[in-house]
């Protein structure tokens, strides 16, 4: 399949360098709808949204603005294809099909590059790996990633070492989606501090200790994870691509949910496949989701504040459901994120095999931090390649 894919690419390339087709790229606009969107390009709107089904006319609503995406034109400047990326494993493909357009989802391709790279101390850490790289996300991540554990205010001296070593996605070429921070050292006070994110997706210092991030509480105790985050997930009976934006809890029909931190509720009602559900508000832009609920606890409606551990609800099977369970969505800025990488339950510390194996990432990480601090140089790996396909005949593909 990858050498079909590569042979693809190479045809699509032949193709468009002989018949002098263009590839346009745009951002997507602030405030625009995916609606909007196809009725600005006289797309038709029946095939490519109305006769959807719910979970893909749900996905096109993922459309964020700034987003780097692609039209293909023929020589006549007609529209023969369209690149929406939705996330960064997901995009939408629209394709001209016969008479008409066809939609459908399909993996993003990219590339991952693991950089790093090592500074000193000049003003804080924010404007400091701002100056140095550029990348207001890699300066949001790092100082979050501390922002739990230490103190850069009271006890960080101009001067002090920082390293910072992330998996960054590349589309087209291109920088695409949020770095995702392997291993980062600070130095305070002549003492190094670590933060190593570990294989089951949650961060430990140097000494196994789970480090605490945004502490929310899990929404259902004791219950059992049956489907987890994921942007790109091939979906076994349905042949297409779909996204699991969030974590679900297999539970008894009318099993407590609790609000997993403190917020205001804003909104309790019932909303297409997510059946009933409750949407809170949280700090810092977060915002959670119960979904498929039986019923709410009595009290709860929009703009109750709610305390973290408090019962909102109890387990359904509303909506679009094959079975009582949670729904449970965490979101930032609108976005879905993976719940599992900020809920914290408790700080935990690793033991037995999960600690050894732990010491032993642990291990390789720290000789990637000596040798930066060495030779001070920046780090980059051989790419790893994705799927290799950028535009296509039509159809559904794996």
């Amino acid at each position: 399949m990858a050498i079909y894919m590569i042979r693809f690419f190479i045809l699509f390339l032949f193709v468009t360098t002989l018949f002098s087709s263009k590839v346009e790229d745009f951002k997507w606009s602030e405030g625009e709808t995916y609606l909007v969107f196809l009725e600005k390009h006289n797309l038709p709107q029946k095939p490519l949204y109305y006769n959807l089904d719910k979970d893909d006319q749900l996905l096109t609503q993922e459309m964020r603005a700034g987003i780097n995406c692609q039209i293909l034109r023929d020589t006549q400047k007609n529209i023969t294809q369209i690149l929406l990326p939705l996330n960064d494993e997901l995009q939408i493909h629209i394709y001209q099909n016969k008479n008409s357009y066809s939609f459908e989802v399909i993996p993003i391709i990219s590339t991952i590059k693991t950089e790093a790279f090592t500074l000193k101390i000049n003003h804080s850490p924010y404007l400091d790996i701002i100056n140095a790289t550029g990348s207001k996300k890699l300066a949001e991540i790092f100082v979050s990633s501390f922002k739990y554990s230490l103190n850069f205010k009271r006890d960080l001296r101009k001067g002090d070492t920082l390293v910072m070593v992330y998996d960054q996605k590349y589309r087209l070429g291109k920088i695409f989606s949020m770095p995702t921070l392997k291993v980062a050292m600070i130095e305070m006070k002549k003492k190094r501090h670590y933060i190593y994110l570990n294989d089951d997706d949650r961060f430990y210092d140097e000494k196994g200790h789970e480090i605490e991030g945004f502490l929310l509480t899990r929404p259902v105790k004791n219950a059992r994870i049956s489907s987890r985050f994921t942007k790109r997930r091939f979906h076994p009976i349905l042949k297409k691509w779909k996204a699991h934006l969030g974590v679900d809890y297999a539970a008894r029909r009318g099993t407590p949910v609790v609000a997993a931190g403190s917020g205001r509720i804003s909104f309790a009602g019932r909303l297409g496949a997510y059946g009933k559900i409750i949407k809170i508000r949280h700090n810092d832009g977060y915002e959670t989701r119960y979904a498929h609920l039986k019923s709410f606890r009595k009290g709860i409606k929009r703009g109750k504040y709610v305390k973290k551990g408090h019962t909102i609800g109890y387990v359904g099977s509303t909506g679009r459901s094959t079975g009582p369970h949670l729904h449970f969505e965490l979101r930032k800025g609108g976005r879905a994120t993976n719940p599992l990488r900020i809920v914290q339950v408790t700080t935990k510390k690793l033991k037995g095999k999960a600690k050894k194996e732990f010491l032993k990432l642990k291990e390789d990480y720290d000789e990637v931090i000596a040798g930066h601090l060495e030779n001070k140089t920046t780090f980059i790996k051989t790419p790893k390649q994705d799927k290799v396909c950028y535009f296509y005949n039509g159809g559904s593909r794996e």
